[in-house]
C-alpha cells in the first residue's frame, strides 16, 4: 500500500470516527430525555394513587367513584407509558433522514425554496422539553420515507442513514445516497445498510428489520387494516419478519381497536414462536398472543405430529361427519331404557323412544345445552305411555322425581369434548362413527392415533382442531341446573362457526375412557383431560404464519377465532406439506367469508447465499416445476458441501460431528442438523452442543426459522417420511444463510 493510499483510508476512518461521534451525541440527548420522561410518568403515577383516596368509611359518594376511575385511569396509562420508557430496546435510535423540504411559511416570491431537515426515526417517539421531535416512531407517517425512499423516488430523501447500535452506544454508521451526487455538506459513509444487516450471523431468536425495511416490504406492512393482507413468497423472502411489523404497525394506527380487542400470531411450531418471540416487544409491542398450532385450543398445549397418514385423514372435512356420529352417540355404559315409578304408575321407555327423544333435541340444541328440553320430551314421552289422566300432575311428579335425577344424569351426561373424541380410541365406537365416511384403512388410522394419545398422554397437533370442532358441536358444560337454549351443528346447518363454546369441566364419569381402551395407565388418561376447555377467544386480528400447511379443520379453528377479525396471512404453496391445497382453499375462504383482499408478493431471498438456493432451486424445480423462485441476492463464493453419509448409526454419527465441527469453524452463529426420523435418536446428544450453538431438528419443526449454517442429513429420507415429500426437503435446503453440508 503506498503512502497515499494509507493517508486516504486513514481520512476515511477519521471521517467515519468523527459522524459516529455526532450521532452518538444526538443519541445521548435522546436517553437523557427518555429518563425525564420516565420521571414524569412515575411523577403521574404516583398522582394518580392519590386521587380517590378518602379517611371515610361506608358507601362512596359520587365524587369519590368519580375519583376512583381518575385514578385507575391515570395509573394504567401512566404504568403503560413507563414500561415503554424502561424497557431499553438495543437500537433505540436507528435511522436518520437528511432531507430537502419546501421552506414552511415561506412567501410566494420564495415558492420551490427548499430548507435541509433531520428526522431520526426509532422504535418510539422521543420529544424534548419544548415538545419538538428527537425521535420519530418508526411506523409514524412522517417515519415512511425512511422505508420508501429510493434512488427513483427518493421523496425528498437525500440520504438515508442506519445507525448501528450496542445498547446506547453508537458502534456504526451505513449510509443510502438518493440522489446522483451528494451535497458537499453531507459524508456518506459504509456499502449500504441492507447488505450489512444481512451479512450478521443468527442468533436464537429473530431479530427486527425495523431499520432495512424495503419498499415493497413497508407497501405490505402499511396495508389497509381492513381485510385481509396476503403476503407470498420463496423463501428468505422476509415474509413472516414482514407480518410482524405488520402487527406492531396495526397496533399504532389504531390501538384501541386492535389493542382492546387482541391480536393473535399463530405459526407451525413452539420452536418457531420462541424464535420470534421477541421481535414485537423489540417494536415497542407487548400485547400480542402468541401461539403455536398445537397451542391455540385451551387445554391442549402439544407439538407431538401424527404419522402422515393419520394427519390427513384428521385434518380432511371428511373427518366432521364423524364428529357429528360421536356427538349422537350414547355415551359409555348409559342406559338403555327408563324404568321409574311416577304419580303411582310404572313407567319404561325402551331404547328406541329414547333415540327419538335424543334425536328430536339435537335438532336445535348442542348436546351439552340439551339436558332440560331431553327431560320435557322424556316427561311428555312418559306420561303417553302411562295412561295417567292428570297430565301436569304427572308432569310434575316427573320433574320432581329423584330417580329421573339419576338416569338423566347417567344417560345424557356432561360431555368434555376430549373425552368424546377419545372414543374412537375403541374398536366398535370407532367402526360405527366411520362406517361409510371413511375407508377400513383409513378407519384404522384413526383408532390407530387415539391409542397413541392413550399411550404418551399427550396429544397430536391435530387433535387440537378435531376437540375444538367437537367443543363447538356439543356446546360448553353446564353446571347444576344452568343452561342456555342453543343450536345443534349437524351437516344441514353449516354455520357452526356462529356458536362458541362454554367453560368446559371435566365430565362426570371420568372412566369412560378407560372401558374404551383399557390398557391406559388412570395417570395418562388423566393427563389428557387437565385443564378446561373455554369458549374460543375471539380477536381483532389473525396473523397465520406458513398458511400453505393448515389443514382444512385447522383453518376451521382458527375462523371461530376470526370471526370478526382482520388477517395477515403468509405462505407459500412451493412449501405446503398439506397435500389437498383445493380443500385446503375451501376452508380458508369459509374463514375469510367477503373480506376485501390485499395481495402482496415477496420476490427476493434476502437469506440465503446465492449458492445455496441455486442448490435448493435445481432441486425443488425437479419435483414442482411451476414454485415461486426468489431471486437471492448475495454470495458467499462457498458451494454447499455433499459427502457421504454412512449406512449405519455410529457411521451416520461420525459424518454428522465432522460436519458440525467444520462449519462451526467457519460460521460464528447457529449450526443446525436437519434429519429424518430414522437417525434423529443417534444425534439427539448434539443438540444444544457448543454452547447451545447446535441444535438438532426435524424437518416440519425448521418452518420458519434460519441458521448460519445447516447440515442436511439423508435428504431422500427426509422426502420419503415427510407429509409434504419433496416440498418438505425444500424447506430444509433453505434454512441456511451461509452454509450448507449435505450427507447422503
Amino acid at each position: 500500500m503506498s503512502g497515499t493510499e494509507g493517508g486516504g483510508d486513514q481520512a476515511v476512518a477519521v471521517q467515519v470516527a468523527e459522524e459516529i461521534a455526532a450521532e452518538q451525541r444526538h443519541v445521548d440527548r435522546v436517553y437523557e430525555e427518555l429518563a425525564k420522561a420516565g420521571v414524569r410518568a412515575g411523577a403521574v403515577e404516583a398522582d394518580g394513587l392519590a386521587r380517590g383516596r378518602t379517611d371515610r368509611v361506608g358507601e362512596a359518594r359520587d365524587e369519590e367513584l368519580t375519583g376512583l376511575f381518575e385514578r385507575d385511569a391515570l395509573v394504567l396509562h401512566a404504568a403503560r407509558r413507563r414500561h415503554a420508557l424502561e424497557s431499553q430496546y438495543e437500537g433505540l435510535v436507528f435511522g436518520r433522514l437528511d432531507l430537502d423540504m419546501p421552506v414552511r411559511g415561506a412567501p410566494d416570491a420564495t415558492d420551490g425554496a427548499l430548507e435541509r431537515e433531520v428526522r431520526y426515526i426509532g422504535r418510539l417517539g422521543v420529544r424534548d422539553d419544548q415538545y419538538e421531535p428527537l425521535v420519530i416512531d418508526w411506523r409514524a407517517p412522517a417515519a415512511s420515507p425512511f422505508y420508501r425512499a429510493t434512488p427513483v423516488e427518493p421523496l425528498g430523501v437525500l440520504r438515508r442513514r442506519v445507525l448501528r447500535c450496542k445498547g446506547a452506544d453508537v458502534v456504526g454508521v451505513e449510509d443510502d445516497l438518493m440522489v446522483p451526487e451528494a451535497p458537499d455538506d453531507l459524508v456518506v459513509v459504509g456499502d449500504g445498510a441492507l447488505m450489512a444487516a444481512l451479512t450478521r450471523s443468527r442468533g436464537a431468536q429473530m431479530r427486527d428489520i425495523v431499520a432495512t425495511i424495503q419498499a415493497h416490504q413497508d407497501e405490505a406492512i402499511r396495508a389497509p387494516g381492513r381485510g385481509v393482507a396476503e403476503i407470498t413468497g420463496g423463501p428468505g423472502t422476509g415474509k413472516t419478519v414482514v407480518a410482524l411489523h405488520r402487527a406492531a404497525y396495526l397496533l399504532y394506527s389504531d390501538r384501541r381497536r386492535y389493542e382492546s380487542g387482541g391480536i393473535l400470531v399463530v405459526g407451525p411450531s413452539a420452536a418457531y414462536t420462541a424464535y420470534i418471540e421477541r421481535v414485537l416487544p423489540s417494536l415497542g409491542e407487548d400485547s400480542v398472543a402468541l401461539r403455536s398450532l398445537g397451542d391455540v385450543v385451551d387445554a391442549i398445549g402439544t407439538e407431538r405430529l401424527d404419522p402422515p397418514e393419520a394427519a390427513a385423514v384428521k385434518g380432511s372435512l371428511r373427518i366432521r361427519p364423524v364428529l357429528g356420529r360421536l356427538v349422537r352417540m350414547d355415551a359409555p355404559d348409559s342406559p338403555t331404557e327408563l324404568r321409574v315409578f311416577v304419580a303411582g304408575q310404572a313407567v319404561r321407555l325402551d331404547r328406541r323412544a329414547l333415540e327419538q327423544v335424543r334425536s328430536r333435541v339435537l335438532r336445535g340444541h348442542q348436546r351439552n345445552l340439551g339436558a332440560s328440553a331431553a327431560r320435557l320430551l322424556l316427561a311428555e314421552a312418559a306420561y303417553r305411555q302411562s295412561g295417567h289422566d292428570d297430565r301436569p300432575l304427572f308432569l310434575d311428579r316427573f320433574a320432581d322425581s329423584r330417580d329421573v335425577d339419576a338416569f338423566m344424569t347417567a344417560w345424557w351426561p356432561q360431555l368434555d369434548p376430549r373425552e368424546v373424541l377419545l372414543w374412537l380410541a375403541d374398536d366398535d365406537r370407532r367402526r360405527e362413527a366411520t362406517r361409510g365416511l371413511l375407508d377400513e384403512r383409513e378407519s384404522s388410522v384413526l383408532g390407530e392415533s387415539l391409542r397413541a394419545a392413550l399411550g404418551t398422554g399427550t396429544w397430536s397437533v391435530a387433535d387440537a382442531a378435531l376437540v375444538d370442532e367437537l367443543a363447538s358441536r356439543l356446546g360448553g358444560v353446564q353446571e347444576g341446573e344452568r343452561e342456555e337454549r342453543g343450536f345443534y351443528e349437524i351437516e344441514e346447518l353449516q354455520d357452526v362457526s356462529r356458536f362458541g363454546v362454554a367453560e368446559v369441566q371435566p365430565a362426570p364419569g371420568g372412566d369412560r375412557a378407560e372401558r374404551a381402551y383399557t390398557t391406559t395407565p388412570q395417570s395418562l388418561r388423566d393427563r389428557l383431560l387437565v385443564g378446561t376447555v373455554g369458549r374460543p377467544e375471539e380477536y381483532a386480528h389473525v396473523l397465520v404464519d406458513e398458511a400453505q400447511d393448515l389443514s382444512p379443520m385447522q383453518w376451521r379453528m382458527l375462523g371461530r377465532r376470526g370471526r370478526r377479525a382482520s388477517w395477515t396471512v403468509v405462505g407459500d404453496a412451493a412449501q405446503s406439506s398439506w397435500p389437498d391445497a383445493r380443500e385446503s382453499e375451501t376452508a380458508r375462504e369459509e374463514a375469510f367469508a367477503r373480506l376485501p383482499r390485499h395481495r402482496f408478493h415477496m420476490d427476493t431471498n434476502y437469506r440465503n447465499a446465492r449458492e445455496i438456493f441455486a442448490y435448493a432451486e435445481e432441486f425443488v424445480r425437479r419435483h414442482v416445476p411451476d414454485a415461486d423462485i426468489p431471486r437471492a441476492v448475495r454470495e458467499t463464493g462457498v458451494e454447499p458441501l455433499e459427502r457421504p453419509l454412512g449406512d449405519t448409526p455410529d457411521a451416520v454419527r461420525r459424518a454428522v460431528k465432522t460436519a458440525v465441527d467444520d462449519l462451526l469453524e467457519e460460521v460464528e452463529g447457529s449450526v443446525a442438523v436437519i434429519t429424518p426420523d430414522r437417525w434423529a435418536a443417534g444425534l439427539a446428544d448434539l443438540d444444544g452442543s457448543a454452547s447451545g450453538r447446535v441444535r438438532v431438528a426435524n424437518p416440519m419443526s425448521t418452518k420458519g426459522l434460519e441458521y448460519d449454517a445447516t447440515v442436511l442429513v439423508d435428504p431422500d429420507g427426509i422426502t420419503a417420511e415427510s407429509p409434504g415429500g419433496a416440498r418438505v426437503t425444500y424447506v430444509a435446503m433453505t434454512r441456511a444463510a451461509h452454509r450448507m453440508t449435505v450427507l447422503r
